[in-house]
């Protein structure tokens, strides 16, 4: 009997001592970061393609580069899936946050990460650098605009402070952030689109593709056609009224009428009459200074 109970004790001993080796040893809590990740609606997680479990998720995870996927759950959701990189560092909480759209235009959500400061700050500073997609977003600090994202904010003081980034034509997006002294907090910002906001480039490019599309279907204007027509040339500032190639006055200039002479003609188009000279040479002369009989 004592020899099994002694037999039970020692594999209660090493079992013990198995995990304090392995939480307190190897997984050291300051050895470790942590990862939060919210989603809405709620999705199942995926890190380096293994189902971890479900959003809000949290857990502490050695420093590293981590691949994450949010899997929108029910079978009829309407949500399209996400998948991006986070990279945990020691001791450091790394936030991921997104909000799962119908397409990749109207979701949005932020990746917030710590680096530690290669150079130790004078005074109580941290650092800010915000990254947008797309790039362009007015960022702004307490409501103090500071730049145009991507930017880097430097002698950030250390505490709270809000993140604030705009772009038009898309959602405005906040967020409170937390400055550590000496280190650098990394925003990734993803930007969805506001469908009830038109910028003026979707308006030109709209109104152009109205016109292309009015162009197209309006039916092609034929050059008048007119057989045994007759024109008198009237007298002009020159004497004289040029023969041209084509239609237009940077056409070549082939001969030239003089008033009161008169000429068939068998086109018009565009203020220009196609007429025929008595040696049968065919040109166009302007309309301005003729009169059709």
């Amino acid at each position: 009997m004592k020899k099994k109970l002694g037999i039970i004790g020692l594999v209660f001993g090493i079992f013990v001592l198995v995990v304090v080796i392995r939480f307190f040893v190897f997984d050291l809590p300051s050895q470790t970061g942590r990862l939060k990740v919210l989603s809405s609606p709620n999705a199942g997680i995926f890190i380096d393609d293994v189902a971890t479990g479900k959003t809000p998720y949290e857990a502490r995870m050695k420093p590293g580069t981590y691949r994450i996927k949010l899997i929108p759950e029910g079978a009829d959701s309407k949500t399209v899936a996400w998948e991006g990189e986070a990279l945990v560092s020691e001791n450091s909480l790394t936030y991921v946050a997104r909000e799962l759209g119908t397409s990749e235009v109207t979701s949005a959500g932020e990746v917030i990460t710590l680096s530690k400061l290669k150079s130790k700050p004078k005074g109580e500073f941290g650092a800010v650098s915000v990254i947008t997609e797309p790039q362009g977003a007015v960022v702004s600090l307490n409501t103090d605009e500071k730049g145009i994202a991507p930017t880097r904010l430097e002698d950030v003081p250390i505490g709270e402070h809000e993140l604030t980034v705009a772009l038009p034509g898309f959602f405005r997006r906040s967020q409170k952030i937390v400055v550590p002294k000496g280190y650098e907090v990394i925003v990734q910002i993803k930007l969805a689109v506001d469908s009830a906001h038109q910028t003026l480039d979707v308006v030109m490019k709209g109104a152009t593709a109205e016109a292309t599309l009015e162009a197209d279907l309006k039916p092609t204007e034929e050059p008048a056609q007119k057989e045994g027509a007759r024109i008198v040339i009237l007298d002009t500032p020159t004497g004289f009224l040029n023969v041209r190639e084509e239609p237009n006055t940077s056409a070549k200039q082939i001969d030239q009428v003089k008033p009161k002479e008169e000429y068939l003609f068998s086109e018009s188009k565009s203020g220009w009459y196609k007429i025929t000279l008595k040696d049968g040479t065919v040109g166009w002369i302007s309309g301005d200074y003729v009169e059709e009989q």
